[in-house]
């Protein structure tokens, strides 16, 4: 379709040619339907540097609500042409452009504003192009069928994180036993495992050694959202993301209970996403 300069140039031409008419100017119609060719010409190369474009679209990672969910698009031209000046947008937004070379590849990262946790579905995506000249314009709109996962925003004021199972806290705190820390050695006693024996120190004849471990004691607090301060769903589940964060940041243990889900304390990228991912999929009571 004609750009607004293409609508101008219409109109301008359309004044040269009843003038030329009017008038009987030879070189009048000759000037006219030059500039006409020429517009006619930049409507071919206009439309040929959006077609057979190759799209792709890599589903975005998850954000917290009130992100941009970035969607990475990848145009990739294989008819030996260069594709100058394609622009893509999401909806209403302003467009990006990049610029695609001969048998290569241009990437974009659009982003797409969200406002609630859940899953955010990618709106359409317009591909467009104005090259050359600007009086034409060429589009292209596509369903990118992916969507973006969006954790619950975390609190702007965010408490401390619980330190025991005490009222109005949202967790409590336990111990986990292990034997990693060495103490020293102690004299064998009958039923000690044989890898504990000190073989080393055995083999000097002075007598038989066990080495000894002291207990680790590790913290770990549990978050439970139905001990989580809040005056609505969406406040708790925010403070319970800010809870989250500072005890990952912290390396610190932790389990989440939510109605129906349980997650047992750990500490791990896979787990911290996954409690972050339950928050965002819990369904409204």
């Amino acid at each position: 379709m004609p750009s607004r300069a293409g609508w101008g140039l219409a109109i301008v031409l359309f004044a040269m040619l009843t003038g030329a008419i009017n008038y009987t100017l030879s070189l009048g119609f000759i000037l006219t339907f030059l500039l006409a060719g020429m517009a006619l010409v930049s409507l071919l190369h206009t439309w040929r540097n959006l077609a057979w474009l190759q799209v792709e679209a890599a589903p975005p990672p998850a954000v917290f609500a009130g992100q941009d969910a970035i969607l990475q698009i990848t145009l990739t031209e294989d008819r030996g042409r260069d594709r100058l000046a394609i622009a893509a947008g999401i909806g209403g937004q302003e467009p990006l452009f990049v610029d695609v070379p001969a048998n290569g590849t241009g990437t974009l990262a659009i982003g797409s504003p969200t406002l609630k946790r859940g899953w955010h579905a990618i709106g359409t995506l317009t591909l467009s192009t104005g090259f050359p000249g600007g009086l034409f314009r060429a589009w292209s709109k596509l369903e990118p069928g992916v969507r973006c996962l969006v954790y619950p925003r975390p609190a702007s004021s965010s408490l401390p994180l619980p330190q025991g199972n005490m009222p109005g806290r949202g967790g409590s705190l336990s111990s986990q036993v292990g034997d990693e820390d060495f103490a020293g050695l102690r004299l064998y006693q009958r039923g000690d495992s044989p890898r504990r024996i000190d073989w080393k120190a055995s083999s000097r004849e002075q007598g038989m050694y066990s080495r000894e471990f002291h207990a680790e004691s590790q913290q770990q607090v549990w978050l439970d959202l139905a001990q989580t301060p809040g005056s609505d769903l969406e406040q708790r589940l925010s403070q319970l993301t800010s809870w989250i964060m500072q005890a990952h940041d912290a390396d610190q243990r932790y389990g989440l209970r939510l109605p129906g889900t349980h997650i047992a304390p750990a500490h791990s990228q896979a787990h911290y996403e996954a409690c972050l991912r339950a928050l965002a999929l819990l369904e409204a009571e």
